[in-house]
């Protein structure tokens, strides 16, 4: 037969759920609140500006080898700091250097909180030349999703979860979309910019975000 019920206990459990509930929702919670009661951060019908990812989404742990070494990258490397996601599994022609370029350019331009933000780029095996990628990006951390073998891939390999976790537009695949993601400290994919954003909005949209968070 059971006792008398302890409301020291029944206290602790509350407290306990309560606290479980809360580290559950923080990411999400975070992320609609910078984003819904600042409202300069929304991008306003303006097309040189992030669009919101509704609802946020969370990208999955998991490691992926990076492009010139092969050694696998840690399996948390899309958290602790703001990540410039951009996938390309073409060969990257100018149009793929072209984001890379910019997307260096905003993260240089963000001066002392640049060591808050990280870029890195998802391709497939044979996508650029090895020197050219060291000397024109040391920062970057370029990662493998697929080889090089003309074969049509969407969600390659190890990269899978990750591709397949970013939304697709007008049905093209994200391999191929030429986007840049915004993902926060937590893994949440927060914001993503078109072929032809304007670097400048995408610099204009960090700023505030770095000056509103105070995680990464």
């Amino acid at each position: 037969m059971a006792g008398p019920a302890n409301p020291r206990n029944d206290r602790r459990q509350r407290r306990l759920l309560v606290g479980l509930a809360v580290l559950f929702f923080a990411p999400i919670a975070l992320s609609f609140y910078l984003y819904y009661s600042h409202s300069s951060l929304q991008p306003m019908g303006r097309v040189n500006r992030g669009a919101l990812v509704l609802p946020p989404r969370t990208v999955p742990l998991g490691g992926l080898p990076l492009l010139l070494s092969g050694v696998p990258t840690d399996a948390a490397f899309l958290r602790g700091k703001w990540t410039l996601l951009y996938v390309n599994l073409d060969p990257c022609a100018e149009q793929c250097r072209r984001k890379l370029y910019d997307t260096r350019q905003v993260r240089t331009a963000l001066d002392r909180d640049m060591t808050r933000v990280q870029r890195v780029f998802v391709t497939s095996a044979g996508c650029c030349d090895a020197d050219w990628l060291e000397h024109e990006h040391p920062d970057l951390i370029a990662v493998l999703a697929a080889p090089a073998d003309g074969r049509e891939r969407t969600t390659p390999g190890a990269a899978a979860p990750l591709l397949t976790s970013l939304p697709t537009f007008d049905s093209v695949p994200v391999g191929r979309a030429d986007r840049v993601y915004v993902i926060d400290p937590l893994g949440n994919l927060m914001m993503t910019y078109p072929p032809d954003f304007e670097p400048k909005g995408l610099l204009q949209d960090m700023q505030r975000l770095l000056k509103l968070s105070h995680i990464g």
